[in-house]
């Protein structure tokens, strides 16, 4: 992407997935994650808009130290489930009641995206259907166990060994689901 070869791309995360999809985008970034942004937002914000705020609140944060060839990208992921968004979880029992509130039907799962230079502010929202058939509580064990999902909203990886044996469908971008809607993003990034 030539219209890119001028600015210096950061990358406000730490999410080695994140990480890994701008890479296999043919990208060149820097990861430029301050720690401690405040990720909090408004009680009565519709889920749906949730993501897309807290990516634009993680750009802000960065915005008064942006030089005028710096291009920022900053993401942020949720799970919503029957209307209520679903987190990290915070224990091995909490990731283990996240996936049973998520076996045998389908989520939504939602990346919002801030692009922001000097010059510009860009963001948008990815959604993607996810569809999980039923698990068993020896299954959720199991890859509670094994895979130790605590840093993933919704407690799972789809590029997991999850995504394999019970994601039986999708409807929109898989790589939304890992964290980055690199299509989207490609898209946009086109534009600048």
């Amino acid at each position: 992407m030539k219209n890119l070869e001028k600015y210096n791309i950061l990358l406000a995360s730490n999410s080695p997935r994140r990480q890994e999809l701008l890479s296999q985008m043919g990208i060149n970034f820097t990861v430029a994650a301050k720690p401690g942004i405040d990720e909090s937002f408004p009680a009565d914000l519709e889920a749906e808009k949730v993501p897309e705020y807290i990516a634009k609140k993680k750009a802000e944060a960065y915005l008064s130290d942006l030089k005028g060839n710096d291009l920022l990208i900053t993401a942020d992921t949720v799970v919503v489930n029957d209307g209520k968004i679903i987190g990290k979880p915070k224990s091995a029992d909490d990731a283990r009641a996240m996936i049973a509130s998520l076996s045998g039907k389908s989520h939504t799962v939602l990346t919002g995206v801030a692009i922001y230079t000097t010059q510009k502010q860009i963001s948008f929202t990815s959604e993607t259907k996810v569809y999980m058939s039923n698990m068993t509580p020896e299954l959720i064990d199991f890859y509670v166990e094994t895979y130790k999902p605590l840093d993933k909203a919704g407690a799972y990886g789809i590029q997991e060994w999850i995504g394999l044996t019970s994601i039986y469908r999708i409807e929109g971008s898989y790589q939304n689901v890992m964290g980055l809607p690199t299509q989207a993003l490609f898209d946009e990034l086109s534009k600048i």
